[in-house]
């Protein structure tokens, strides 16, 4: 089961920033990332983040709708990828570092 995250620049939480999609099973992770305008495999940033307490009120897990519901506005105008396509991002990237 995926896990989804909103990101925020401060603990105000005005704005969304960033979205993470974890699987926890394996704990591997894609994000937005802003400067190639791309989802990214990165679990060792994702989990450097969530891990710091002082990021604790950065972040929000959320359900997947409300991720949809931010996503234009994360990314600039690309779609949140279907789950299948979540998956074969994780998977793949877990294969590559491995």
């Amino acid at each position: 089961m995926l896990t989804y995250y909103v990101i925020y620049r401060d603990d105000a939480k005005a704005r969304p920033a960033g979205i993470f999609i974890m699987d926890p099973a394996t704990e591997s992770a894609i994000l937005w990332n802003h400067r190639k305008a791309v989802w990214s495999y990165d679990p060792s940033l994702v989990l450097r983040f969530l891990d710091d307490y002082r990021n604790l009120d950065r972040y929000e897990n959320v359900d997947r709708s409300v991720v949809e519901g931010v996503v234009q506005e994360v990314t600039g105008g690309e779609g949140l990828p279907d789950e299948d396509s979540i998956a074969l991002m994780l998977e793949k990237g877990l294969r590559q570092a491995q």
